[in-house]
């Protein structure tokens, strides 16, 4: 496979504009993971969908839909940013294993089994106990295996983790965060977990998200290249990417329900506090999608090579979706 440059962010949830398509072309991006929902029902996903499809009807001149792998390639052939989309929970499903098969012929690529709390499929980080892969949770996974919709354990417990990794058939992946000894957040990861994913054939995407990061919106970008050398060492260079968690002219509102939902009638805070209760400052040398070359230029600094630069700005990513979201008999007809 070729290791020219190509750019796959693996996250990223923006009030999406003309203006942030056009920012993701300037910065040479070629693809990217976009959150398509938190706490929405299978209905209100649908609506999501509806709105996804009239931007591509709107900015096609900029964006296309990513649906199987080989998109992401066909995108960037015709100039274009594809868009690949994840759901942060597994509300889209309800409690209706049917569901899963509906939601990948949509066009939903990623789904995360919790997105905090604990769901009807597994635990989230912020619960005092993981209780683990629910029954459900095992039928999920076994038809997400099946389907080709990649399972996302970014927002999930250790051992909810770990044994999704041990009934997955597939690769799973953490598509953001970062190590938990880098810092210590609630929604980073062990060695032990980030090793367990490595072994599926899955991937971790880096988040540039500063509440997931040491000394927050002040975390150099050296620092962020030494974290990824060392996960490097761990995981192994084909095993990691980038999933920023870019979240761009998003208002508090739209905050409050990533931490909120339904759920809580009191003001939950996540990864912030009371008194740093909104969105945290940026990055100084991730501003948005334009600034991609200053990671690919901080990587090189740091003494990546430039196949090692090319894995780890995407190329690792479109081989897991290669892996992972092709329906089971569309990869056994294949072989």
């Amino acid at each position: 496979m070729s290791q020219e440059m190509l750019i796959v962010d693996g996250l990223q949830y923006s009030n999406w504009s003309r203006e942030i398509f056009e920012q993701m072309r300037e910065g040479g991006v070629d693809a990217v993971h976009a959150t398509l929902v938190y706490h929405e029902t299978t209905r209100e996903t649908l609506s999501r969908l509806g709105e996804w499809n009239r931007r591509f009807e709107a900015h096609g001149d900029l964006i296309m839909p990513v649906r199987a792998p080989g998109d992401i390639e066909r995108a960037r052939q015709a100039g274009k940013v594809g868009i690949f989309l994840g759901a942060q929970n597994c509300s889209p499903i309800e409690d209706d294993i049917d569901m899963v098969a509906v939601m990948r012929d949509l066009g939903l690529l990623i789904m995360q089994l919790t997105y905090n709390n604990q769901s009807l499929l597994a635990c989230g980080c912020y619960e005092a106990e993981d209780s683990g892969i629910t029954r459900f949770g095992r039928q999920v996974i076994g038809e997400m295996n099946r389907v080709g919709m990649v399972i996302d354990m970014s927002h999930s417990a250790e051992r909810s983790t770990l044994e999704a990794v041990e009934l997955s058939e597939r690769p799973v992946i953490i598509s953001h965060a970062n190590p938990a000894s880098f810092h210590p957040a609630k929604r980073n990861k062990s060695d032990k977990v980030l090793e367990a994913i490595a072994e599926s054939g899955g991937l971790l995407g880096f988040s540039a998200y500063p509440f997931h990061l040491k000394n927050g919106p002040d975390c150099s970008l050296d620092d962020y290249c030494d974290m990824i050398a060392r996960t490097a060492d761990l995981m192994g260079i084909e095993h990691i990417g980038i999933g920023t968690d870019l979240c761009q002219a998003q208002p508090t509102s739209v905050l409050e329900w990533m931490r909120n939902g339904r759920w809580s009638k009191a003001m939950d805070y996540g990864e912030g506090s009371a008194g740093n209760a909104g969105w945290p400052q940026p990055l100084a040398w991730l501003r948005d999608s334009r600034d991609f070359p200053n990671l690919v230029a901080g990587l090189r600094r740091r003494g990546f090579d430039e196949a090692e630069v090319a894995r780890i700005m995407g190329r690792n990513w479109v081989e897991l979706l290669e892996r992972t979201a092709v329906p089971a008999r569309a990869e056994e007809a294949a072989a």
